[in-house]
């Protein structure tokens, strides 16, 4: 076993080496600062590329990202050590630290955290969970379940991922779901939902890419063309309800049926949760996480200027989600504060305490966060927008029925490369819409296609903060819940494809939606008895 793992060591080194070089002999040792050097290159994708392809061989998703970014500082500045150094440290890691929309995120995901240690503390997670034992009788109604607060909650995907996970998890732990499943349903309701939740974080970034004054009404037509967030959503029912599961994820589930192993032997939250007395009740977890909607929401359009006289549409379109969820969370914490003094459930010394507990647990998101961002704004310095304008523009010739099936895998690309859907369909909206106005009929197609792409392959991005984010909702480890959602995305990333060709010489919803879903359940079928044949 030692010399296998020594050979696999030195052969990764080896290939490592080769890619770390390989640019060096082919670069012409120009900087990429002023648009020279690897800038709008196929090579401004490669630091992703090598990121990944690392956190899914090693299963170590810290040292992957960094030796990613490293690599996009090399392309940059063309392989010189202090422009490699700056770059990384200056451009990159500080950088996104210092940007306001990052801090927001990060102060609201450490005001969660906070929170979810006060509701274990008091009791109520506990309490919720003895309540739904009583209603919710088993795996499949646990998952169900999931999966409608999932789609219930369409505000904003990263309050979505950790306000599910904190609710569900006693409810799944209870009937022996496995944490990579819980991720993944929590996962598949977040952006999904949504991309197609007219009133959403979402739907207002969506509409700030298109021409004024259309923006919404075009996201709105563009929701019965946006395939994959459909079809997710009917795949995690049917799975649900036909009990199927099929690559990894299997086998996670299998242990945790069967010898009531959550985690698949790693844990990487042990030790975050405290320890829940009796003497919760239910409403110690519903209240605080009420309030934290509507609180949410009430930021959110605060920062749209919904108090200054836009009315609610206008101000969820200009909102702000960072400042929004950050400001949302913080009076929803202190709420929780003051309810759980007046109740008496807790001293005031154990709620102090539970605020650096709370921060404790969201440690490996904040840092495989802050690399991801930081691996992204490599990516944006070497001109990577530039380079896939240039793939789209030179797509739209001699096959335009095709084109919305060619964005979506352009989409799904870049944001499995890069991890971010905002920053997907807001480099390809502008270049499709550029090329097929609103006018045409295939214009609303190709900006679903946009959308449904980015969200395809930013759910399959191991450095996706959306994905972060129900890893650390679901507490479970990251690179499992990347490895056992990816075959589950590409089942409905390629029916999607499908569809889009269908959409591409039919772009009427009434007849490709439909189609789309049938070959949806199809697919489940299919995969239901491929994998009765094995068993038998």
């Amino acid at each position: 076993m030692k010399r296998s793992n020594l050979i696999k060591g030195v052969l990764l080194a080896v290939i490592l080496l080769a890619v770390f070089l390989v640019p060096l002999f082919m670069g012409s040792g120009e900087s990429a600062e002023e648009g020279g050097g690897f800038y709008g290159t196929g090579w401004a994708l490669l630091p992703p590329v090598v990121a990944i392809a690392l956190a899914l061989i090693t299963k170590e998703v810290y040292s992957s990202l960094f030796v990613g970014i490293l690599m996009g500082g090399l392309l940059y500045s063309g392989y010189n050590f202090e422009g490699t150094v700056l770059h990384v440290f200056q451009g990159g890691i500080v950088s996104v630290l210092s940007s306001a929309s990052n801090i927001g995120i990060l102060v609201f995901l450490v005001i969660l955290g906070a929170m979810v240690a006060l509701m274990n503390k008091a009791g109520g997670s506990a309490a919720f969970g003895r309540w739904a034992a009583k209603h919710i009788k088993s795996r499949v109604g646990a998952q169900l379940a999931t999966v409608a607060l999932g789609v219930l909650i369409f505000i904003d995907d990263y309050f979505n991922c950790l306000t599910v996970g904190s609710v569900m998890r006693p409810v799944t732990d209870k009937h022996k779901v496995s944490r990579v499943k819980l991720a993944y349903l929590i996962d598949a309701t977040a952006a999904p939902v949504c991309i197609i939740a007219p009133i959403s974080s979402w739907a207002a970034a969506v509409a700030s890419y298109v021409e004024e004054g259309n923006g919404l009404s075009v996201f709105i037509q563009a929701i019965p063309f946006n395939f994959y967030a459909i079809l997710t959503i009917v795949m995690m029912v049917g799975m649900a309800l036909m009990k199927l599961e099929f690559g990894s994820m299997a086998k996670f589930e299998h242990n945790a049926e069967t010898k009531g192993d959550l985690w698949g032997g790693k844990n990487p939250y042990a030790g975050a949760e405290e320890e829940e007395d009796g003497k919760g009740i239910v409403l110690d977890l519903v209240l605080p996480v009420a309030v934290l909607i509507l609180s949410c929401v009430i930021g959110m359009i605060y920062s749209g200027g919904f108090f200054e006289g836009a009315s609610f549409i206008e101000a969820f379109s200009n909102s702000d989600a960072s400042l929004g969820l950050m400001l949302g969370s913080a009076f929803a914490l202190a709420f929780t504060l003051l309810y759980y003094c007046l109740r008496k459930t807790m001293t005031f010394r154990e709620t102090m305490g539970c605020i650096p507990e709370g921060f404790r647990a969201m440690v490996p998101a904040i840092l495989i966060l802050t690399f991801a961002w930081s691996l992204n704004t490599m990516t944006g310095s070497l001109g990577a927008k530039e380079f896939v304008a240039g793939i789209v523009k030179s797509s739209a010739g001699g096959f335009q029925s095709l084109l919305p099936a060619v964005v979506f895998l352009i989409g799904c690309f870049l944001a499995f490369a890069t991890g971010t859907s905002w920053g997907t369909f807001g480099i390809l909206i502008p270049i499709t819409l550029s090329v097929f106005p609103l006018t045409n009929p295939l214009g609303v197609v190709c900006v679903s296609a946009c959308m449904a792409g980015a969200v395809c392959g930013d759910h399959c991005s191991p450095i996706s903060d959306t994905t972060i984010m129900a890893s650390a909702g679901a507490q479970c480890d990251h690179v499992d819940h990347v490895s056992t959602q990816l075959p589950y995305t590409v089942v409905a990333a390629a029916v999607s494809f499908v569809a889009y060709i269908v959409a591409g010489f039919v772009p009427n919803a009434l007849i490709a939606l439909p189609i789309a879903i049938v070959l949806m359940v199809a697919a489940i079928f299919g995969i239901k008895l491929v994998g009765a044949k094995k068993a038998v």
